[in-house]
């Protein structure tokens, strides 16, 4: 499963009907949340029925296609799916209740609603009610190549520089890859980005910290045209257009690096062993927090996770605790504090505290003290099955062991 992505060129009233199928999206997954809080024993299936109903009782719903509206009561499902797991999982700190969408950025289509053009395949046509019609797709060729029965699902997706299209693609993924015999530990680090366990550091871009004073300089500027209680002027939305568009600038840079360091990775190497960090507890550090979010630990991990899979190379999440402290020769804890940068043992060992991290973290993913990726206990993503593109992908049990292949 791939998603190929298109910029949009349509004209006003289109753009204006696709802010208006994204609402009523919203609208949608949001009342399929309500019906669920309000009646017992409600399941995925009985949302989809609800979906017509809403249909007939606003004729707003009902303009959108119904495929669509099924996607968004999906949506809020995959929400609810999700605190059922971390309930059943006992996850500590709060499961995660689903909660009402207030901005809403997307809408998506199943097989239906849409039709792309038959000879040039550089337009596609909306078909339901919404009257979006036919606008034109700015980007690759690639879409010329799969047919049409192979798009499962199309997304409208508004951003700061303007709509995009998605396609979601069913095709088989996998890379066969010759084996490199060579296993390597990965330490987290806000000095490095990460450092190996062969001794190699990668430098932390820190990509905000670099736009910050631009960021702040265009926040200002938005401010100032901001009037409370008014309504807001053209130069205050040109504004904020400015501010929200560097902002998807810094995003779209750390997406590149990690995916760009995640494919290196693992094309380099068999078995890759990491940190199973809980970054929603760091980044509750009030010193660290910033440096926390900027250096993208998260998005590197799911990139790592997903390259592995596509390649068929192991990874494992491998338990942070006492990886800095403990030597790699000796298996001696030295207390050290974050300010301490160097590990010296009493063997004799001396080395960089990032570097000897990463060793502890290689042998701790060799000894099974780890666990095989986010998706251990069949938490299979989306892009492995294709099911729904705004999900996590379906939740087995933990009992269930099928692999995910």
């Amino acid at each position: 499963m791939i998603v190929i992505e298109y910029k949009i060129k349509a004209k006003q009233h289109q753009l204006r009907c696709i802010d208006e199928a994204i609402r009523t999206g919203q609208f949608v997954r949001n009342k399929a949340l309500r019906y669920w809080m309000d009646n017992k024993g409600v399941n995925k299936y009985d949302l989809n029925k609800y979906c017509r109903i809403l249909a007939k009782e606003f004729a707003f719903a009902n303009k959108l296609n119904s495929t669509a509206r099924q996607s968004s009561a999906e949506r809020a499902w995959s929400s609810i799916a999700r605190f059922f797991d971390n309930c059943k999982k006992k996850v500590k700190g709060k499961k995660g209740f689903p909660k009402f969408k207030k901005y809403s950025r997307s809408v998506e289509y199943k097989q239906s609603g849409w039709k792309l053009d038959k000879q040039t395949k550089k337009h596609i046509i909306f078909t339901d009610k919404n009257n979006i019609g036919r606008v034109k797709l700015i980007g690759s060729r690639d879409i010329y190549f799969y047919q049409p029965e192979q798009i499962k699902r199309v997304r409208l997706v508004r951003r700061a520089d303007g709509y995009y299209c998605q396609f979601c693609i069913s095709i088989e993924v996998k890379e066969d890859m010759q084996p490199t015999g060579r296993s390597i530990g990965l330490d987290m680090g806000l000095k490095y980005f990460y450092a190996d366990s062969f001794g190699h550091t990668e430098e932390n871009p820190r990509f905000y910290r670099k736009s910050e004073k631009r960021l702040n300089r265009l926040n200002r500027r938005k401010s100032v045209k901001y009037r409370k209680g008014q309504r807001q002027s053209s130069n205050y939305h040109k504004a904020r257009r400015q501010y929200a568009k560097q902002h998807l600038r810094v995003s779209r840079q750390r997406k590149d690096h990690a995916v760009k360091l995640a494919r290196c990775v693992c094309t380099s190497n068999d078995c890759i062993a990491y940190e199973d960090l809980n970054v929603r507890n760091l980044v509750r550090n009030r010193k660290l927090s910033k440096s926390i979010s900027d250096a993208a630990w998260t998005q590197f991990r799911n990139w790592v996770e997903y390259f592995g899979w596509k390649f068929d190379k192991i990874t494992i999440a491998v338990p942070p605790q006492y990886t800095s402290q403990d030597c790699p020769v000796c298996g001696t804890r030295i207390r050290k504090s974050l300010s301490t940068r160097t590990h010296v043992c009493k063997c004799g060992y001396v080395e960089d505290r990032d570097i000897a991290a990463s060793i502890n973290i290689l042998k701790k993913g060799l000894s099974t003290s780890g666990h095989e990726g986010s998706y251990a206990w069949g938490e299979t993503p989306s892009w492995a099955v294709g099911a729904i593109l705004s999900s996590n992908g379906d939740s087995l049990n933990q009992e269930s062991l099928t692999p995910l292949g």
